[in-house]
This record gives structure tokens, C-alpha cells and sequence, in this order.
């Protein structure tokens, strides 16, 4: 059984089967209506979407988490770590706004570190949020 329960007006939380989200994932949308996660993701094969789907649940439902699944960054970001097929590595870089998790920039991983592009990519939408 799914629903949605409002407490007051600031917390929202979603039932299913008798559990119980802590927070609620959503995409990150630019100005123009374009949700670059949803992009990303839509964009992999069936396995893989389910392999990320299963990992932001773990983070939704089971908030704050650590590794192996979840993991802090700087700034007020965090990642969820997923392994996909063909040995590749996704990161989905997100925040915590409005008490959503805010899934603001995707990428595959090819290097150890978190390229500082990708990074920057993340920070710049969370200062939008911010505005």
C-alpha cells in the first residue's frame, strides 16, 4: 500500500508496505525544465537503473547511511555509490534541501577521486537551490 501522509507542513512522508522514508529523493531541475539525473540514468541499461534505483532507496529509507552505499563529500554533498555492470562505478552527487535528498549531477567514475569538474557541476546547482 502506498500513500502520503503531510505533518504539518514542512515533513513529508511516503508509506510503502508498512515502511517508512526518512527522506524523499527528487531530481534537481535547471531553469529550462531539465532534470540532468533523470537524463543520466534513463540513458543505462535496465540492470543498471534498478542497481541505482535500489541504491538511493537504501539512502531514502535508511537516512543518514554510510559506506559502502552513501559517502560525505564537502560542501554539504554526498554521493550514493553504486557498482553497475561491466565493472563501471556511478556516482550520483546530492544534498539535502527542504528535508529532500536532491539528486543534482550523475556521472560514471573512471578515476579514484572525484573529478573536479564533476564536483563543480554539483556545487553550482546546490547554490542554485540555495538561492
Amino acid at each position: 500500500m502506498t500513500g502520503t501522509s503531510n505533518i504539518g507542513t514542512m515533513y513529508r512522508i511516503r508509506y510503502i508496505e508498512g515502511c517508512m522514508k526518512k527522506i524523499q529523493a527528487r531530481f534537481y531541475k535547471t531553469a529550462g525544465g531539465i532534470e540532468p539525473v533523470r537524463e543520466f540514468v534513463k540513458e543505462l541499461p535496465q540492470e543498471d537503473k534498478r542497481t541505482i534505483g535500489a541504491d538511493i532507496a537504501t539512502v531514502e529509507f535508511g537516512w543518514p547511511v554510510g559506506m559502502p552505499t552513501c559517502r560525505s563529500l564537502s560542501h554539504g554533498l554526498w554521493e550514493v555509490r553504486s557498482n553497475i555492470s561491466s565493472k563501471r562505478i556511478v556516482r550520483i552527487i546530492f544534498c539535502i534541501a527542504n528535508g529532500d535528498m536532491v539528486l543534482l549531477h550523475g556521472f560514471i567514475k573512471k578515476t579514484q577521486a572525484t573529478p573536479k569538474s564533476d564536483m563543480d557541476i554539483a556545487k553550482a546547482r546546490k547554490k542554485e537551490l540555495e538561492k
